[in-house]
């Protein structure tokens, strides 16, 4: 019996590269690149301080917040500090995202001056 060759034919790379191209096209167009919660942080200013007769003292803790010595929940601060100068105590075990989350809540009252203590 005769035996036919058998020839291989050429293997093309341009569905290959067709594949790469979309795969890359796809991961492009869905991943994003912007900020989500950007916070302003201003340096502090030399010279003295606005008046103090309402200042606040607020402890932040992992899981507590005290304002004036009194348990407050983080929803309940934006109505009582309007106009307010807030002096913020962190506990030994605050992370800093707790301190982000605290700036974040705290970014929509008006007229307030933060000051984080050591």
């Amino acid at each position: 019996m005769p035996r036919s060759a058998f020839r291989r034919r050429a293997l093309s790379l341009t569905p290959l590269v067709d594949v790469i191209f979309l795969l890359l096209l796809f991961f492009m167009l869905t991943s994003t690149f912007s900020r989500y919660g950007e916070i302003e942080i201003a340096a502090a200013s030399g010279g003295g301080s606005g008046p103090t007769d309402r200042m606040q003292f607020l402890q932040l803790g992992e899981d507590r917040l005290r304002l004036a010595g009194q348990e407050v929940a983080m929803g309940a601060l934006s109505g009582r500090l309007a106009g307010a100068t807030l002096l913020v105590s962190l506990d030994g075990e605050v992370r800093a995202q707790r301190l982000i989350d605290l700036m974040a809540v705290l970014r929509g009252v008006p007229d307030l001056s933060l000051t984080v203590l050591r």
